[in-house]
């Protein structure tokens, strides 16, 4: 993986050292909190409901044991105990003080880390492949173009106040992982007739109030090229994206209303202008540079030793919680002998995404004993092995029993992804845990989950949408609706290389409703599917919204939606450690809270 040069090093230690002033001028009254506001976005520290929240780019999703310890370390010394990995691939700290945040910057800084554009109207952390450099059907690994892009659009002064933030994600495979057609930009890395590396650019994607799925602007663009292109489409959207409306600020809506080819058609002519320059482009990829971060990302040094099927195949007869999460959590890996491990962040009950210190630390070991080192963090809000012997599962798998970790449900209807919604989110309109946690609280048999098979479940807390409902076999969309949470389902969305937004299905839900809609939501799909294997976005597709929504709103008692007879009980409140953190913050704090965020 890449490490910090002497430039970036410095780079952020200036600025660590930069915001320290700014925090000491805050806390003494000389900046109000209107002032300081811009300056804290910039370093990824937001206001939310009840605290401060740090958000921690993680670039392309890519961290080692020594981050992963650091992380562990700042959130029991600086936080609650716990870090909350998020849908951009990112860690969120819900609980520091102002006054730690320059300490807990320099801590970051310690192992080549930073909160720096995880925030503000600018490129923010560039998402790829949580399996690059493992996966099987890998064309080549996304993560030194990730790399080359972080190190491109890191503090640039051309797009550091674009119309609205600007968000980046690169897959090397033809099987979508990384959501690309969700973003302002996605890259898909492929090969022409000729055998020629490069990328299809997508643009206009994104979800929000508004989901648009992107657009193909360009079909082929060699790799030497990319960020001559990558530039032009920015220096398009920063000349006409909407500064008066934060609404429709962002590219989806440029790309909408002036239509795909006229913004081609500029894109293409800033480009050629850019690659005619006398001097040579300013953007030119040097051949030294590019083979020096590449260098970063060889593959590491896998054993010769075959996969010893006969030990496994022992292992998985001898216990049958091993061989069911085999079965979900773990997938082939493009070397022989080898498997990526995919870890679940979604203990039934619990809140999803969150790990402890703890768990941090476990998973920081087995990283260096298990997998040369490495760590991922998906966008779905998960941690994945990328580089696992096949004859070590057993042994990593006892390691995340103890740690609590080895929830056997990667795909299936309890891996769900949630927002923090209004447990801490200032934005949310209603709260998404809670949601998460009685849908899998209900279907937490592993049998029953079995049977269901492969089906994403999405909850956002507000539109905004961090929780990509959209994009969900089953979206689910929290709003409030004259002062209960109401909230709203749909059906049929695709977060892969098929993307689709999923079809609002009707009358929003009370919360004491969700779980039993989704009840027979799954009810339905089980006596409709043509067989155990057809998952429910496929019977979704073969047959339609119908019969679903039929199973949504039964005609025998009408509409159970809180806008036509929900009971409209509230979820149940925060827990009690949320309230007392919140009380004490706030006492602490109060003189600094003006604006949320």
């Amino acid at each position: 993986m890449y490490r910090y040069d002497e430039f970036d090093d410095r780079f952020v230690r200036e600025r660590v050292a930069s915001f320290r002033s700014q925090v000491e001028r805050r806390l003494s009254g000389a900046l109000t909190e209107d002032e300081f506001k811009p300056l804290r976005l910039q370093n990824g520290l937001y206001l939310q409901l009840h605290a401060y929240m740090l958000r921690v780019a993680i670039p392309y999703g890519t961290l080692d044991a020594p981050q992963m310890r650091q992380l562990a370390m700042i959130a029991e010394r600086w936080d609650k105990g716990y870090g909350h990995f998020t849908t951009r691939q990112n860690i969120q700290f819900n609980w520091p003080t102002l006054q730690d945040v320059p300490a807990i910057l320099d801590a970051l800084a310690d192992v080549g880390m930073h909160a720096i554009q995880t925030s503000g109207n600018c490129i923010r952390n560039v998402t790829a492949d949580h399996f690059a450099g493992a996966a099987a059907d890998e064309i080549e690994d996304p993560r030194p173009t990730a790399e080359i892009l972080r190190q491109w659009s890191g503090g640039h002064p051309e797009f550091a106040f674009l119309p609205r933030k600007f968000k980046i994600a690169v897959t090397g495979s033809p099987n979508d992982r990384a959501v690309t057609k969700a973003h302002d930009i996605g890259l898909r890395m492929l090969r022409n007739a000729a055998g020629e590396p490069g990328y299809e650019v997508i643009v206009g994607g994104g979800l929000g109030r508004t989901p648009m799925i992107g657009k193909v602007i360009r079909e082929f663009l060699p790799k030497n090229d990319l960020l001559a292109y990558l530039e032009s489409v920015l220096r398009v959207y920063n000349l006409h994206g909407r500064r008066d409306n934060k609404y429709k600020a962002r590219i989806k809506i440029l790309v909408h209303e002036s239509k795909l080819e006229n913004i081609r058609a500029e894109v293409e002519a800033e480009f050629e202008r850019l690659m005619a320059e006398e001097a040579g482009p300013t953007h030119a990829l040097s051949a030294k540079e590019v083979a020096r971060i590449e260098a970063c990302f060889a593959p590491p040094a896998f054993d010769d030793a075959p996969d010893r099927a006969l030990d496994l195949d022992a292992a998985l007869a001898a216990d049958t919680d091993f061989r069911a999460w085999v079965k979900t959590n773990v997938t082939g890996h493009r070397q022989s002998g080898y498997r990526i491990v995919t870890v679940s962040l979604k203990l039934i009950g619990e809140a999803p995404g969150d790990a402890s210190a703890d768990q941090m630390r476990a998973l920081a070991d087995i990283a260096e004993r298990y997998s040369v080192n490495e760590l991922r963090v998906s966008h779905e809000q998960n941690i994945v092995l990328p580089h696992v012997r096949a004859v070590d599962l057993p042994e990593v798998f006892a390691c995340l029993q103890q740690a609590g970790l080895a929830t056997a449900n990667i795909g299936q209807i309890t891996d769900i992804i949630a927002c923090p919604g209004m447990d801490y989110c200032a934005l949310a309109t209603a709260r998404s845990i809670p949601v998460a946690q009685d849908i899998a609280n209900h279907f937490s048999s592993p049998a029953q989950a079995a049977e269901i098979g492969k089906l994403q479940i999405k909850i956002s807390g507000c539109i905004n949408a961090c929780g990509h409902h959209h994009v969900g076999h089953i979206g689910i969309l929290g709003l409030e609706k004259a002062g209960i949470e109401s909230y709203q389902i749909t059906l049929g969305g695709d977060a892969t290389e098929t993307t689709a937004i999923g079809e609002y299905a009707g009358p929003g839900f009370a919360y004491d409703d969700v779980v039993p809609a989704i009840q027979r939501l799954m009810d339905a799909y089980l006596a409709l599917r043509a067989n155990p294997d057809e998952i429910f976005l496929q019977v979704y597709r073969r047959l339609g919204a119908a019969p679903f929504k039929a199973a949504l709103y039964p005609a025998s008692n009408g509409s159970t939606g809180s806008g036509s007879g929900g009971s409209g009980k509230r979820p149940p409140e925060p827990k009690p450690h949320l309230i007392a953190s919140a009380q004490a913050h706030q006492a602490t704090q109060a003189q600094f809270v003006f604006y949320h965020f």
